[in-house]
């Protein structure tokens, strides 16, 4: 008999409705550039990230806690923001023992729909917190949805290739019956040696890189296990644990 938990990959928010949240693990994944930064923040010492799905919420929630209001639309720092999306922007020095209350194009709005749709954990992934998110997963035993969080509800490649960097490495302890778990892990096996040469191909790098010369977010972005933390959202905060 097969005990083992399942795991499904959702390559897009618009379809996160068709998966059991319920009893499962949430991934929400948003590798350019939001659970990187996350990573990012909370490995350097922020006391948590509160994930919020607008600026002017952004901007309230910080002022009456003393936070640091950041965000991004469409790849740039939003308008009345003074800090962006790049996980490059939070050191050590300048976010330590500090609250980070983000907003973002596609991450904070699929954790939103995530706790909407009563899912029962969940936590946030990137390359640079790779490990700690497998080891997390295999550590708990439960269903597990990958959620990618695309852009604009479109598929993309960056958060695909992840879930594939997931999939791969904790396969044998699920149960994946899962054509896009599938693909995923097809599309990493062939690419994970040298994923930043083949990153010039993807839509979201060329918004990053090409607008902004961003290039220095995607190397951190795509380096597997530079912020070894692991970001469980709690109480309207996510966390490092």
């Amino acid at each position: 008999m097969n005990n083992k938990p399942t795991l499904h990959t959702s390559l897009s928010p618009a379809l996160l409705h068709l998966y059991d949240l319920s009893n499962s693990v949430v991934v929400i994944i948003d590798v350019f550039r939001a659970t990187s930064t996350i990573a990012s923040a909370l490995y350097n010492g922020a006391r948590c990230v509160i994930p919020v799905d607008s600026v002017p919420k952004a901007i309230e929630i910080s002022k009456n806690i003393g936070g640091i209001a950041a965000g991004e639309r469409d790849g740039q720092i939003a308008e009345g923001l003074q800090h962006g999306n790049s996980p490059l922007e939070y050191t050590r020095s300048f976010i330590e023992n500090k609250t980070l209350v983000l907003t973002t194009t596609n991450g904070t709005r699929l954790l939103q729909m995530a706790l909407d749709k009563n899912a029962d954990t969940i936590i946030s992934g990137s390359f640079p917190n790779l490990s700690r998110v497998v080891d997390f997963l295999i550590a708990e035993k439960k269903n597990v949805i990958l959620g990618c969080a695309g852009w604009k509800d479109r598929f993309n490649l960056e958060d695909t290739l992840f879930a594939g960097a997931v999939i791969q490495r904790l396969k044998k302890q699920f149960t994946i019956h899962c054509d896009s778990s599938l693909m995923a892990e097809t599309m990493y096996a062939k690419h994970k040696n040298d994923l930043v040469s083949f990153a010039p191909k993807w839509t979201h790098y060329h918004r990053l890189v090409d607008r902004f010369g961003l290039i220095e977010d995607i190397r951190y972005c795509l380096t597997n296990d530079v912020a070894g933390v692991l970001p469980v959202y709690t109480n309207g905060m996510l966390v490092a644990k």
